[in-house]
């Protein structure tokens, strides 16, 4: 027999979703099953499973060790991925803000968002070994609660990241960046001089084998994803621009995509941008990546659990690459 008790990552959600978690490879109909035959129960009772669980709960599982592991999912593999583990520890320095539901981190370029295969790391696993590491999880919590990343952003795209560490941060982000209720920008440096504010809007059509997106007037050609973007110039220099971009949709590319459909390419950017401006850069400052960079997100008004947040704006320092560049344009 084995007792789990319930914390506050786990309150707030049905005992099936939980059960689910807590041995992933199971079929729903096992759990059902043994909810009936009192196999498991909840604080000593027989449950359906609907049950919204609360923080002190205890559920039972009257299971052998060897069931139990037969339906239960590995850990999320933090130690993988050969040397490029080594390569990038959350610090202290990367922590933009903190509390016990979410985490916003301040990403380098050069790291993926959320993993795509087993071959390489994500800041979804860094921040889960971080939590392990600073034993604000441990292993057996990986069980049932899986700290994520709740947006995305290109592998060679800066800044501004956030992820849930509770199950309730995890919700209400992601509800805030699937809503829009939060303002995203972005600064990057452009081809050409851009003098006044814009605001863009068009149609994307993606190329899945590519993993490249066109931009389009309307709705043709395969373009089923509307976008619109709004940017502003902080800085015009004699070739270039520093912009800021709000992101009002969230699209594969979008920012890179459509800037470079208006004449003006990030640069850096090695499958939007000009090859030649491209070499320069790289000749010069070893630039091999866009100037595209997260940098700050505004929060509305919000209430528990992230009331510490509620209309709090959060920034993430340019990389110093980006700021020598920007130096060196003046």
């Amino acid at each position: 027999m084995r007792e789990v008790h319930i914390g506050g990552n786990e309150a707030g959600q049905r005992l099936d979703k939980f059960l689910a978690k807590y041995m992933r490879k199971a079929p729903k109909s096992f759990f059902y099953k043994m909810l009936r035959k009192k196999n498991i129960v909840l604080n000593g009772k027989k449950a359906a499973g609907s049950e919204k669980l609360k923080e002190g709960d205890v559920v039972r599982l009257f299971l052998s060790q060897e069931t139990i592991d037969r339906f239960s999912e590995d850990a999320p593999d933090t130690q993988a991925a050969g040397e490029k583990e080594a390569s990038f520890r959350i610090t202290e320095q990367e922590i933009l803000y903190e509390d016990s539901h979410v985490l916003l981190l301040n990403k380098p370029a050069g790291i993926l968002s959320q993993r795509a295969d087993d071959r390489e790391l994500s800041m979804t696993e860094y921040v889960i070994r971080y939590l392990l590491d600073s034993g604000q999880l441990g292993q057996d919590d990986l069980r049932t609660l899986r700290p994520s990343v709740c947006n995305r952003l290109d592998r060679n795209t800066s800044g501004l990241i956030a992820a849930g560490k509770s199950l309730a941060g995890l919700q209400e982000l992601s509800r805030l960046f699937r809503d829009r209720t939060l303002k995203k920008y972005y600064l990057c440096l452009v081809s050409g001089r851009v003098e006044g504010p814009g605001h863009i809007r068009g149609w994307l059509a993606k190329d899945e084998k590519t993993n490249r997106v066109t931009v389009r007037p309307d709705r043709e050609g395969g373009a089923d994803r509307f976008i619109e973007t709004q940017y502003r110039p902080v800085a015009v220099y004699r070739h270039t621009t520093l912009l800021e971009v709000y992101l009002i949709t969230g699209r594969t590319h979008q920012i890179r995509a459509h800037l470079a459909a208006q004449g003006h390419p990030i640069v850096g950017d090695g499958k939007y941008g000009d090859a030649q401006v491209n070499a320069r850069y790289r000749r010069r400052y070893g630039l091999e990546s866009q100037l595209l960079h997260a940098c700050r997100v505004e929060f509305p008004a919000l209430e528990a659990p992230l009331a510490a947040l509620s209309g709090r704006t959060v920034e993430a320092p340019l990389p110093a690459l980006f700021r020598t560049i920007l130096k060196g344009e003046e």
